[in-house]
């Protein structure tokens, strides 16, 4: 990781934290940064979970839940309020797990530590499955349908497709790191092919186009249409009382 980035972003985030009047939580990086296939030239997703004062929340005006500070050629950084997060997690939204399993972490608290546990609980594996082979389906149709395929779109169809065939096995969040899907649910006649084309891709700004990868092609249409029918199979998902979530909000403001 570049150093001046890594100090770049800490002074974004403590200048918005003076600004805004709130304390983050925790921030990460959510882009192929954190799923470990970005190019040279890739931009920084930096993404943060912030609590405001607690007399903030019990204001008549509506304050907005998200925070959009900067957007540029280096650096896009966003966040979203403790209260969103929340009730997004309550609906088992998969970015707040990849939020939470960054590999890159760029500031955490002791508060958002003891939230760990609770969040685990609220993971539902058939709404996680359909979220990434959807992901799957709408970049396969947009990238991969024509005579020649940008390379590196083959990663963003692999990915969820692979995320969503660990949760079929374990039932729990999928690992950021493409590497770590890789080694775990990744077809072992693919490995090196896919390694191959993730190496060049690290020092290459644009693979760019070029002709399709029979054996890729292939393995995405047969996982892709074993794990839809997983993903129909699967019980459908009890999450635990929403009270369990205004319990830890309210622990964090008083």
């Amino acid at each position: 990781m570049n150093e001046e980035i890594i100090k770049s972003i800490e002074y974004k985030l403590s200048e918005i934290e003076e600004k805004e009047n709130v304390m983050i939580l925790h921030c990460v990086e959510s882009g192929s940064r954190a799923w470990g296939f970005p190019s040279p030239d890739s931009d920084y997703d930096v993404r943060f979970i912030y609590v405001r004062r607690r007399e903030d929340y019990l204001k008549l005006r509506n304050i907005r839940d998200v925070i959009e500070w900067q957007l540029d050629d280096t650096l896009d950084i966003n966040g979203w309020d403790l209260q969103k997060t929340l009730r997004l997690l309550y609906k088992s939204n998969p970015t707040v797990f990849e939020w939470n399993s960054s590999p890159i972490v760029y500031r955490t608290t002791a508060e958002w530590a003891s939230l760990n546990d609770t969040i685990g609980h609220f993971f539902d594996p058939k709404a996680g499955m359909y979220h990434y082979l959807n992901t799957a389906k709408s970049t396969a149709k947009a990238h991969l349908t024509k005579d020649k395929v940008k390379l590196k779109k083959y990663f963003y169809v692999l990915r969820p497709l692979l995320a969503a065939d660990w949760i079929r096995e374990r039932k729990t969040p999928p690992p950021m790191l493409f590497s770590e899907l890789i080694k775990t649910q990744l077809d072992g006649s693919l490995v090196c092919e896919v390694n191959r084309l993730l190496e060049k891709k690290l020092v290459t700004s644009e693979l760019g186009e070029g002709e399709h990868i029979k054996e890729i092609d292939e393995y995405i249409e047969k996982i892709f249409a074993k794990l839809s029918d997983e993903a129909k199979a699967l019980p459908a998902f009890s999450a635990p009382d929403i009270e369990v979530l205004d319990r830890v909000f309210i622990n964090l403001l008083f």
